[in-house]
């Protein structure tokens, strides 16, 4: 009897073991044991010194589970971003995209890591224009510009943050309010904020600092930018540039005597600004619709032209100003050629004044008659216009023009376009050709005229 209970016993155990294993396998199909990925410390930097919002974050990421991280997502709140760069710990740039989102203020972007591993390092650069605004929106002449910020306190983020920690930089140490959340430190025109641990998901609490800020809100409405490509040595840059002062605006009257009186009239009014142009730039010419600009300077320095330009009346805010500059340098340093092979390389922007914002860039090149097989490639996306011919002097088919455009562009947007074409160098003769059959008619029909006898006393002599 008793060997029956132990064997009914040992029976019962193993159907028991059985049912325990098939529940923890349908447990962990229907609920798979995963691990998160946390930000184990956040460092943001966020430097709001001038008209712009430049941000840096340096983000230690960790898989908890110990798996090799392959992706991350990335969220900019900031309205208005312009410019964003991703990188590794090594300095090395990583592959990112942008994610479609219906909201306006929100940018999510999917970084792809060069390597495997369950910690990584990233280094984001981000800046946003339009971000920091005149508070209040009209000041009087003498009066001080104050601005004010409104942004996140902590990173945005779809992942837990571990420990985070944020400096900003002023443009003064002038400071009239600011978000007083504990752990904060203030030191002249510096503060740091924390640092703050364990921060949920998707924490969203505000950080905002009110302070006075001079520097030059100069923002670029439009500017149209043409390069004229020439195959006898030299190419033709021409700027035309609207701008406008989009800081406080002047309110009441403006007295040029006050203003030249008192050194501390009209602080946040441009009174000048350095543009800076290539080393081998030629023939720079300055003018507005009332024609040249004498009251600018030109210093040749090693690397650049530094051009201070100094506009016919200081720019307040909501003033506006209008201005062509051009010049000209040679086209070896920016053509190369191959046999019939053409490489155009320029800047699709160059500096216009510092922490420079454009709200619309169009750029026009003027390729030579006869150009064919135009390839553009740009460093980042564009607006691609249809191509279209223009007429000048000595053109029978006209001249190929590649035109597109972009919008909302700072200085971390300068860099070189690709313009491939191809280019008979037999055409290089059409224009000389062209001259010599003119001055040739233009002789032929002098002699012609000449031998020909218009004269009506001939005529009686012989009757």
């Amino acid at each position: 009897m008793f060997s029956i209970t132990c064997q009914n016993y040992r029976g019962l155990k193993m159907e028991t073991n059985w049912i325990l294993f098939y529940v923890t396998t349908i447990c962990l199909i229907i609920n798979p044991i995963t691990a998160d990925i946390i930000n184990k410390n956040v460092e943001r930097n966020l430097d709001i010194a001038s008209q712009l919002v430049k941000t840096s974050y340096k983000i230690q990421v960790e898989e908890t589970a110990g798996k090799p991280l392959k992706e991350y997502e990335f969220i900019v709140r900031e309205p208005n971003l312009s410019f964003i760069s991703v990188k590794d710990g090594f300095n090395k740039k990583l592959a990112f995209e942008e994610k479609k989102e219906n909201e306006k203020s929100q940018v999510k972007y999917k970084i792809t890591f060069a390597s495997s591993a369950p910690q990584q390092t990233l280094l984001i650069e981000t800046v946003s224009t339009k971000n920091i605004l005149p508070y209040p929106s009209e000041i009087k002449q003498n009066d001080k510009q104050l601005v004010k910020y409104v942004g996140g306190l902590y990173l945005y983020s779809n992942y837990l943050t571990q420990s985070q920690r944020i400096n900003i930089q002023l443009s003064s140490s002038n400071i009239i309010a600011h978000t007083q959340f504990r752990p904060f430190s203030v030191m002249s025109n510096k503060m740091t904020f924390g640092p703050y641990e364990n921060i949920a998901k998707l924490t969203d609490d505000e950080l905002f600092v009110h302070y006075e800020n001079q520097s030059p809100f100069l923002t670029v409405n439009t500017l149209e930018r043409t390069i004229e490509v020439s195959h006898w040595g030299n190419i033709a840059v021409k700027e035309e540039i609207q701008m406008t002062h989009t800081g406080a605006k002047l309110k009441g009257s403006f007295s040029r005597y006050d203003f030249q009186k008192d050194g501390r009239s009209g602080q946040s009014a441009v009174k000048s600004y350095k543009t800076y142009l290539p080393a081998s730039a030629t023939g720079v010419y300055y003018r507005d619709t009332n024609g040249n600009i004498s009251t600018s300077n030109m210093n040749l320095m090693r690397e650049s032209v530094d051009l201070d330009l100094r506009p016919r009346f200081p720019l307040f805010g909501g003033w506006k100003t209008q201005y062509v500059l051009g010049y000209n340098v040679p086209s070896y340093e920016y053509l190369y050629s191959s046999d019939n092979d053409y490489i155009l390389k320029m800047h699709l922007i160059d500096h216009i004044h510092d922490n420079m914002c454009i709200d619309e860039a169009v750029i026009t090149i003027i390729l030579p008659e006869g150009s064919s097989n135009i390839k553009l490639e740009t460093p980042y996306g564009i607006k691609r216009h249809q191509n279209a011919l223009i007429h000048t002097y000595l053109d029978t088919v006209g001249r190929p023009v590649v035109s597109f455009s972009q919008r909302n562009l700072v200085e971390n947007h300068i860099a070189e376009f690709t313009l491939k074409y191809n280019f008979s160098k037999v055409s290089l003769l059409q224009e000389p050709l062209l001259v010599i059959a003119f001055i040739y008619i233009i002789f032929l029909l002098t002699i012609v005229f000449l031998r020909l006898d218009f004269s009506i006393t001939s005529h009686f002599h012989k009757e």
